[in-house]
């Protein structure tokens, strides 16, 4: 070969290798850094942290923030652009429709009625169970209620009743299945999950309502302590039948949800929310990865799968 020849052949062997690198280096792999900001609802934020922590361990190179604020001040920084996917526990409002939200269905959760562990009528409430009527009298009936009369005793006490003072799924949920919306549910208002479990505990004789990883601690998988979940006699037959007896553990009570014995609401789809289609690599292979190897994490941390239908349908709006 001829120095002349020696030298192109040099020459394209050099710009072959640059141009393999170039192309290495706009892979989509390579263009996946920086930070994921999620905000948004209670009931999704436990599921949130872990598929944050297992995609983190995929993808040193992207870190994933959560934060909890509630379903509204979720759908609201997402639309505003503040943060890259809001976490949503409710349907999209017609109100906020129109300015271009694009909801990812991502996993299953459920709101539960809770009484203090010291209810003085722990064990009829147990045995007996209320039903939906009971519970909408007690928020929605506009008068105060007596444990003595939910539960056909003689007792006087009344009930003291607590709510959501924030804009939130599991109100608007609770407030669903009780026939109504949250602004009319009537109570004590206490701000977020953690706040409103704390303030029924303190309460011999109070009842609110706590998304399932609220009211189920993660190590023991039974009621949080101090805690106990009012079962609800969906048949008013008045006693909590077998059929109805789900919430010993929240293994039971997931697979309640799971299997529709647990009815929808107040059971509910939670939704990861973008503003349009998303465009960041990182946010479409976050939310790729929760729709797919991301799955394989939703029983441990104690939410329910959703049908491969609604999975697909999240991949068909990423463009996968």
């Amino acid at each position: 070969m001829t120095p002349g020849r020696r030298r192109l052949a040099a020459g394209l062997a050099l710009a072959g290798w640059a141009g393999a690198a170039g192309a290495c280096r706009r892979t989509p792999e390579a263009r996946l850094e920086g930070t994921v900001t999620l905000l948004g609802a209670w009931a999704l934020y436990p599921m949130a942290l872990k598929w944050g922590e297992e995609f983190h361990k995929a993808h040193p190179q992207i870190t994933i923030d959560v934060q909890a604020g509630g379903a509204g001040k979720g759908v609201a920084d997402v639309l505003s652009g503040m943060v890259d996917l809001g976490m949503v526990s409710r349907d999209i409002r017609p109100e906020e429709v129109a300015r271009g939200p694009r909801p990812f269905a991502v996993t299953k959760d459920a709101v539960v009625a809770m009484v203090s562990a010291d209810n003085p009528f722990l064990r009829e409430i147990r045995a007996k169970g209320l039903t939906p009527a009971a519970l909408r009298d007690v928020w929605i009936g506009g008068r105060p209620s007596e444990w003595g009369r939910l539960l056909g005793l003689p007792a006087r006490e009344s009930v003291h009743v607590f709510t959501r003072s924030d804009a939130c799924g599991a109100a608007e949920t609770w407030a669903a299945f009780l026939g109504g919306r949250q602004e009319d549910l009537a109570g004590v208002g206490v701000y977020g999950d953690p706040g409103l479990a704390d303030a029924v505990r303190r309460d011999p004789l109070g009842i609110g309502y706590n998304n399932v990883n609220f009211a189920y601690d993660a190590g023991t998988l039974r009621p949080v302590a101090g805690l106990a979940v009012v079962p609800i006699d969906l048949d008013g037959s008045g006693s909590v039948e077998p059929g109805e007896s789900f919430y010993g553990t929240r293994g039971e009570l997931t697979a309640a949800i799971a299997a529709g014995s647990y009815p929808s609401p107040p059971a509910c789809d939670l939704y990861l929310v973008a503003r349009g289609k998303p465009s960041r690599p990182a946010v479409i292979e976050f939310l790729a990865w929760v729709l797919t190897e991301g799955q394989a994490f939703v029983p441990e941390a104690g939410y329910i799968r959703l049908g491969p239908d609604k999975l697909a349908e999240g991949l068909r709006l990423l463009g996968r």
